[in-house]
């Protein structure tokens, strides 16, 4: 379990899965005769684990985090899968038919299993790997403000593996405060990363000083330091930034796409097997509210709005009927639109692909140009799927927005999930949006 992004953590979640369930179903006689009924749902929570612990973080390693915020990380994650096995057995299922107390039993053991391997895991690799956590000595080249940035930052962390023990001053007239020593004379700088034996050099130099990387690459050509450009682009206003490689040369993107190619495919995958698993799960309330509103109106039940998606391509988003004029409206769909649940067979656009669980919720086509020239951003928010839910409606920044200041809010909150989407960030705002629904929305 040393490598966090390597099988053997995924081998073991697989195998304390799978053997919590077979140890649940030797806890009674009862359990052990329907044991292969249970079979293709363990095979479904196995898949379920594979794809979901990677990206709710659970294999990220955090050697100085606590053991309760490791165990909460293990345990939402294992939680979510086994709602996505509940929903899938209620589905296939009745409950009559569904040993409730095994599927328990089983939640309750893997979950315990998991949480006390990725515990000791943790304890014995942070012991194993703290002489080397002690060793990262960092040794900083730099200049004016971004410097002191940087040494603050070292210094605020709470990660234990990085220690300024120098600094040079690329700029000898800009005085730099500094709890470290301060050289002007690159050979002495260079002797001192030596004596010191640090293994980090940290050029946190201005873009403009680019001319004078070599000098300081050259001048630790010989030693075995990492040495590593963290150039100064606070003046830039960036979207999305990050490193990537384009054609085998590095590339510092300033404005790109917020998902990694697999980060993509990750989102896509979980936006089709819940959608469907939704779908299935909720497929008696949705035909109820169908055959409600054919009851009650002899108009279409459900209603379809053209909206932009990714990269601008249109597409038609599904919504139960529920104006809001008086001409075509019913107590049913008042009743949808006020528990804000009309948007429900969104869920057949997200199956299609048009949209995802998570993201900036789309607008009218007729109100798209208009928020393009005056919410700055905005144009942003097409780099991903609209969502059925997002960071936005999560904190009020509901539909209603008549006035641009609300837009401009919503687009703010929008191109923050943007900047900081992880799976794990996906999942708490679904939570929200179960639990609380939309703040706000009518």
């Amino acid at each position: 379990m040393c490598n966090s992004e390597g099988l053997l953590p995924r081998l073991f979640d697989v195998a304390m899965v799978a053997s919590g369930a077979v140890i649940a179903s030797r806890i009674k006689v009862e359990f052990m005769a329907e044991a292969s009924s249970y079979m293709p749902f363990v095979a479904f929570a196995v898949a379920s684990t594979l794809l979901l612990f990677p990206g709710l973080g659970v294999y990220e390693s955090r050697l100085g985090s606590s053991k309760l915020l490791l165990a909460s990380r293990v345990s939402f994650a294992w939680l979510a899968v086994q709602a996505c096995v509940f929903a899938l057995m209620f589905s296939l299922h009745p409950l009559d038919q569904t040993s409730r107390a095994w599927f328990m039993c089983w939640t309750a053991i893997s979950g315990a299993q998991i949480i006390v391997g990725r515990v000791v895991a943790q304890a014995v690799f942070a012991r194993m790997g703290r002489a080397d956590v002690k060793s990262q000595r960092v040794a900083i080249v730099g200049c004016g403000r971004h410097c002191e940035t940087v040494m603050q930052s070292i210094e605020r962390t709470s990660h234990p593996g990085f220690r300024a023990i120098a600094l040079f001053n690329a700029s000898p007239g800009l005085h730099i405060e500094s709890r470290v020593p301060v050289f002007d004379d690159l050979d002495a700088f260079v002797t001192e990363v030596r004596e010191q034996d640090a293994k980090e050099v940290w050029l946190a130099l201005p873009m403009s000083q680019n001319n004078n990387l070599q000098r300081f690459v050259n001048a630790f050509r010989e030693d075995l330091v990492n040495v590593r450009y963290i150039p100064d682009m606070h003046g830039l206003t960036l979207r999305q930034s990050g490193v990537s490689e384009t054609l085998g040369v590095p590339a510092i993107d300033l404005i790109a796409s917020p998902f990694s190619r697999g980060a993509r495919l990750e989102k896509e995958l979980f936006d089709r097997i819940f959608a469907l698993l939704a779908l299935l799960s909720l497929a008696p309330f949705l035909i109820a509210i169908a055959v409600a509103m054919k009851l009650e109106s002899r108009g279409p039940i459900l209603d379809g709005r053209r909206h932009r998606g990714p990269d601008g391509r249109v597409f038609t988003l599904y919504e139960f009927r529920s104006t809001r004029s008086e001409a075509g409206a019913t107590r049913v769909g008042a009743l949808l639109r006020r528990m804000s649940l009309d948007g429900l067979p969104q869920l057949l656009n997200v199956l299609r692909g048009d949209m995802s669980m998570v993201g900036p919720r789309p607008n009218p086509l007729e109100d798209d140009d208009l928020y393009l020239k005056a919410a700055s951003g905005y144009v942003h928010r097409y780099r991903v799927k609209p969502g059925i839910t997002g960071w936005a409606q999560v904190h009020g920044c509901c539909a209603d927005t008549d006035l641009i200041e609300k837009m401009e809010a919503r687009v703010a909150h929008d191109l923050y999930y943007l900047a900081n989407w992880s799976f794990g960030l996906d999942m708490r705002i679904i939570a929200a949006t179960v639990l609380t629904g939309y703040r706000g929305v009518s």
